[in-house]
This record gives structure tokens, C-alpha cells and sequence, in this order.
């Protein structure tokens, strides 16, 4: 059984933490913490890549929908003048692909980060996923204030720094989807005893 300090999570930088200069940032954040990165390497995905990272399926495509319809109906917006379509699954099909051109058009940085409760650790440092609604001291509530009534409105997908798997079934599925076979690194940080 592994070790609770061992707990895994995945951390993908996305485009626009790489192009603010915030891949030592977010490495700082996770290692003060003293979580520790075991798996890292910057990379220029393909969409193939980035498409097999994101559902496909109708349900997960329509709930996406069903978020950008809120988002319209919270700020009294149109969706229908502004996107062509108030239909759940087209909605989700559109964001998706603005999702995929997002994530095609700068290098990433993908990383495996290990410690206690690394998942629910990374997350909470990570801050919520819409920066407009993170606190202050997270990375996105420090580093971004994307909303999704403004990237919708500009028809792209919101700029969140980073993406943090949510569950640690969901975290080993991306540290397998992203690195493969390829193992993490096993060392002791400074001070660090795991007996």
C-alpha cells in the first residue's frame, strides 16, 4: 500500500501560465507547501493530445453547455446573437473545440506532484477554476481574472493558468494518459523522512 506522503496528483500548466512566465511560480507554490514535483517536462501538445484528454462523450459535452448557458443567464446575455445557439450539445461542441485551440497553441508543462493529500493540496493552492472567483493568494486568485462571460464573448476558452486533477482516480488516469510508462522520480526532499 502506498504511503499517505506518496499521494500523486497530475498538474498540466496551461498556455497562458506558460506565456506569463509562471512555470517557477506554480512549481514554488506546490514545493512551500512542501509537496514535490517527481515528473516534469514542457512540451507543444497536438491536438490529438489534447483531444484524448477531454471527454467526448454527449453528456459531459452537454453539461459544458448547460455551464455556458448559466453563465448567459446569470449576466442576461443572449446566447443565441452572440453564439448562434441556445442547444446544450452544440454549446459543449463549441466550447470544447475553443478548449482544444486553447491548449494547441503554446507549449505546456505537464507534472506529477507528490505529498499528503497531494490532490485536494494542489487544488486548494490552484484556487477554483474560474479565476474571477478565486481568492487571493491562490494562483489563479493571484495570476489571472478570466471569467467565462468574457472568454465566451470573445468565443475562446477561459485562460485558468492551470488544470489539477480533481480525484486521485482521475489523477492516476492523467499521470498514465500524459507520461505513459515513463516513472516518477523517487528521492527525499532535504529533511524529509519517510519512516
Amino acid at each position: 500500500m502506498q504511503h499517505i506522503k506518496e499521494e500523486k496528483t497530475f498538474v498540466l500548466i496551461k498556455p497562458d501560465g506558460v506565456k506569463k512566465g509562471l512555470i517557477g511560480e506554480v512549481i514554488r507554490r506546490f514545493e512551500q507547501r512542501d509537496l514535490k514535483v517527481v515528473a516534469l517536462e514542457m512540451f507543444q501538445p497536438t491536438r490529438q493530445m489534447i483531444d484524448e484528454h477531454y471527454p467526448k462523450d454527449q453528456v459531459w459535452k452537454e453539461r459544458l453547455g448547460n455551464k455556458t448557458l448559466s453563465t448567459y443567464e446569470k449576466y442576461a446575455l443572449d446566447p443565441v446573437a452572440s453564439l448562434g445557439t441556445a442547444e446544450p450539445l452544440a454549446l459543449g461542441e463549441m466550447v470544447r473545440e475553443w478548449l482544444v485551440n486553447y491548449m494547441t497553441s503554446a507549449p505546456l508543462v505537464r507534472m506529477v506532484v507528490q505529498g499528503v493529500h497531494a490532490v485536494d493540496m494542489v487544488r486548494k493552492i490552484a484556487g477554483p477554476t474560474l479565476p474571477y472567483a478565486a481568492d487571493m493568494g491562490t494562483i489563479r486568485g493571484d495570476f489571472s481574472v478570466d471569467s467565462p462571460a468574457v472568454a465566451n464573448a470573445e468565443k475562446r476558452a477561459v485562460a485558468n493558468i492551470l488544470h489539477a486533477s480533481e480525484t486521485a482516480a482521475e489523477a492516476e488516469h492523467e499521470i498514465k494518459h500524459w507520461f505513459g510508462d515513463k516513472k516518477p522520480h523517487v528521492y527525499k526532499r532535504y529533511g524529509e523522512d519517510l519512516s
